[in-house]
């Protein structure tokens, strides 16, 4: 059975019907697209017979593509390679030098393949944001900036002020929290979408716990955390 056609009608209704009955599909499980007639008509050629055409495309046969393409970013894997790490690590400190203003500090670290970098000082809200916002907007800079000119990923994990440390504290308890609730309502509890770090520090939690599982559901920036009943 083709994935794709290509319809004519005299109405859409009509194209769209005849491409529904040659797919053998309802309406729900393709997408539709008109095809403009790129040629020009004569004044002659208005007095033809109007004819519609349409693209129809099985919505499964989309969504293997995209499948597909999120696999090939997946196999792109984080570098190991010290010396690519060093270049990312020059990068990252010639830009805070540049973009940090004088009363800050920062202090950059390689370690388990991943360059950590700490920013510390007083006045420093801003560069945290709400509930680590703007911290996540200036790590994905960061992130950029350090594989530039590189073929491989680079992992970097940025922190300000130990945000992230106090922000881990307070996701344990959490965790330990939501997993009282879930024994005793026997309800599974959806969390607020968050980084993939701070659903790691949720799920290490309570990955001990005999009578509770995690897992996520949905696609990033919106993943979410389900705790429930093994």
């Amino acid at each position: 059975m083709p994935k794709t056609i290509i319809v004519e009608g005299k109405t859409t209704s009509e194209a769209l019907e005849k491409g529904l009955k040659e797919l053998n599909v309802n309406k729900d499980m393709v997408e539709v697209k008109q095809i403009e007639d790129k040629e020009k008509r004569s004044f002659y050629s208005i007095l033809a017979p109007r004819v519609v055409k349409l693209e129809l495309t099985v919505k499964e046969e989309i969504k293997k593509e995209k499948t597909n393409q999120k696999n090939e970013r997946k196999t792109i894997k984080a570098t190991e390679n010290i010396e690519d790490l060093k270049k990312a690590e020059q990068k990252i400190k010639e830009f805070l030098d540049k973009f940090l203003p004088k009363e800050l500090n920062y202090e950059t670290k390689i370690e388990n393949s991943i360059v950590f970098v700490n920013i510390n000082g007083e006045h420093i809200n801003h560069l945290i944001g709400y509930r680590g916002e703007s911290l996540k907007a200036l790590q994905t800079i960061i992130s950029t900036i350090a594989r530039k000119e590189l073929e491989a990923k680079v992992r970097v994990f940025l922190d300000i002020g130990e945000y992230k440390k106090r922000r881990a504290t307070v996701l344990e308890e959490l965790a330990e929290k939501v997993s009282k609730t879930v024994i005793r309502t026997r309800r599974s509890i959806t969390l607020e979408p968050m980084e993939a770090y701070e659903r790691k520090i949720i799920h290490t939690k309570l990955q001990e716990n005999d009578k509770i599982k995690t897992y996520s559901i949905g696609e990033e920036p919106h993943r979410r955390l389900v705790v429930s009943l093994k």
